[in-house]
């Protein structure tokens, strides 16, 4: 299929200024990032609660309600992980750069296997993955789960200043974030089959909507949350 310029160049575009905007908000300081998410959160409400209207009709409000452990309650967990430093305020010998560590961690192990499972399955996918999502493949896929898990395992252990007491924990961490990321991206893929629609909303032209960008993250931020607060 020939490549079209124009399209390109509005995807590269748009991608772009997705990810400084997104840089801007995680870095610059607490408030950007309560804002950026705050945003974020309300986006994906709109499209979930219009996804539910065209599945469920005039029942669409009850099923709405499901957006509060959809969408809020993930991005609840990750406003805490960024939010950790206001309790050691007193202590001016703490690292805060550990308090951005796993929010950014996570989001980037988002790009890292969205990448990868597309590198990969583009090089050497053969077997679809679900009906769902026809376009992903299990090699794909388990190509970017391991890579995913590799590269930030190491990326962790290296920006990581000890955020974890065992580097095992970024590697282990990584690897949950890639697989309920992916899981995430097959279940609004899912839903929006059932609307009967191909992206959520159209605020990133030529990528879709708000759920289509955070799809993977609200499914992996809960996971590797219960992971921190259980196991390590």
């Amino acid at each position: 299929m020939a490549l079209n310029i124009q399209t390109f160049k509005t995807r590269a575009l748009t991608a772009l200024l997705f990810v400084l905007v997104m840089l801007v908000g995680l870095l610059w300081n607490f408030w950007s990032f309560l804002i950026l998410f705050t945003v974020i959160h309300f986006g994906c409400w709109f499209e979930f609660v219009k996804l539910m209207k065209k599945i469920y009709a005039e029942k669409y409000l009850a099923y709405s309600l499901l957006g509060l452990l959809y969408i809020t309650l993930p991005v609840l967990m990750l406003i805490g992980f960024r939010m950790e430093y206001l309790s050691v305020t007193a202590n001016i010998d703490i690292d805060y750069w550990k308090f951005l560590v796993m929010p950014c961690f996570i989001i980037f192990c988002m790009w890292v296997n969205d990448t990868m499972a597309y590198l990969v399955g583009s090089f050497i996918g053969k077997t679809p993955l679900s009906k769902i999502s026809p376009k992903k493949t299990w090699e794909g896929t388990i190509g970017g789960i391991i890579l995913c898990a590799v590269i930030m395992g190491f990326a962790g252990t290296y920006f990581g200043r000890g955020y974890f007491t065992n580097n095992i924990h970024y590697f282990i961490s990584a690897l949950i974030a890639s697989t309920l990321g992916t899981l995430g991206d097959l279940l609004e893929s899912k839903i929006k089959r059932m609307a009967n629609v191909k992206d959520s909303g159209n605020f990133m032209p030529g990528h879709g909507g708000f759920l289509d960008r955070f799809d993977s993250l609200l499914v992996a931020v809960p996971a590797v949350w219960l992971y921190i607060e259980l196991i390590v």
